[in-house]
């Protein structure tokens, strides 16, 4: 995983989404793994726990996650993924 480049003038939630992203493309991360949870992002990126949370909600809204409240977050299955240009 990519860590947070505090120097980066890219919003720092954009960045966290980016690289999570990049695992499950990579294949990293296969449809129905769990995601790090917040606490977990917040320490490895140094970031407060709502820049996390915006970083969540991207990737959710762009169909690369879903949520489960009180169960974590998981890669959505391949078919919600956006289209990815060839």
């Amino acid at each position: 995983m990519r860590i947070v480049d505090h120097f980066d003038p890219a919003p720092k939630y954009r960045q966290i989404a980016q690289s999570i992203r990049e695992l499950i493309q990579a294949g990293e991360l296969e449809p129905h793994d769990t995601i790090p949870s917040e606490t977990a992002l917040v320490q490895i990126h140094g970031v407060a726990r709502e820049t996390v949370r915006d970083a969540m909600r991207v990737l959710r809204e762009e169909g690369w996650i879903f949520t489960i409240q009180a169960r974590g977050s998981f890669v959505s299955p391949r078919e919600r993924w956006p289209e990815q240009p060839e």
